[in-house]
């Protein structure tokens, strides 16, 4: 990043920051990536060890960063993490919307418990984060937001309930990019496409679905959580400073080459 992206010295949230061991998960990658942007970040992970190893692999590079952790569904742990960062750096400017779960199976197939489940976590939390984080970005004269949906909302294919919370985080965004776009801020939505991460990892994937997922995509590439950060951060910085309600889509041509088919 240069200079000229706005990004030094802001302060950013980003939820799900933490991730097993010392792997890189898109929301850990989004944290890295602001503190060399020279945001001050607060790292939010349900699990208060993989929050600090994010915080500690940012301060071995001299950023600047505190891990706050709690259950973003919620409402008090929503507003005591934006509490956090006005107490620790001043205020809001930046929030990234990056916890998600994930569920296999129809509406018949579905258990209504785990539907609502995956309603909360994936589009409750960010409902909430938004709530608290947004008057202060207006102190602050505005701000940018980014959720992070997924192709699955774009491609179904077998996981109606995530499908369809990831569906709802892409009208979320459209309606609070037009909510606040005249308090300036901008809110932009990211779809990742089938990347590896430590999640991903510990959910058990074969080599041999790697590779899958790695053919599958146009580039022949595999996608990383870096990928996805990346797409984040030009999201939060000012390079992005006449896009709104919009939603990019990380995932190597993915969803391209399955259309063809």
């Amino acid at each position: 990043m240069t200079d000229t992206d706005g990004l030094d010295g802001k302060v950013a949230i980003v939820t799900g920051g933490g991730a097993a061991g010392d792997g890189i998960g898109n929301g850990r990658a989004a944290a890295i990536l602001l503190a060399r942007a020279g945001a001050k970040v607060v790292v939010v992970d349900r699990l208060a060890d993989t929050a600090q190893v994010t915080v500690d692999m940012i301060a071995e590079e001299g950023g600047t960063a505190i891990a706050v952790d709690g259950d973003v569904t919620s409402e008090a742990t929503c507003k005591h993490i934006v509490t956090s960062a006005v107490d620790a750096y001043g205020g809001v400017d930046l929030l990234d919307n990056n916890v998600g779960v994930g569920s296999l199976g129809s509406v018949v197939d579905e258990d209504p418990e785990q539907w609502d489940r995956v309603m909360r976590i994936n589009v409750n939390s960010m409902f909430l984060m938004s709530k608290y984080a947004i008057p202060e970005m207006v102190k602050r004269g505005g701000g940018a937001i980014v959720n992070v949906s997924s192709i699955s909302a774009l491609r179904p294919r077998g996981l109606t309930a995530y499908s369809t919370s990831k569906g709802a985080v892409i009208a979320l965004t459209r309606a609070m990019a037009v909510d606040h776009a005249d308090q300036n801020i901008r809110v932009n939505c990211i779809a990742p496409g089938p990347v590896f991460t430590p999640l991903v990892a510990a959910a058990g994937i074969t080599d041999e679905d790697r590779e899958r997922r790695r053919k599958a995509s146009p580039l022949g590439i595999e996608g990383t959580g870096w990928d996805v950060g990346n797409a984040v951060i030009f999201m939060l910085s000012d390079n992005a400073r006449y896009i709104t309600g919009q939603t990019l889509v990380v995932d190597g041509g993915v969803t391209l080459s399955a259309a063809a088919r």
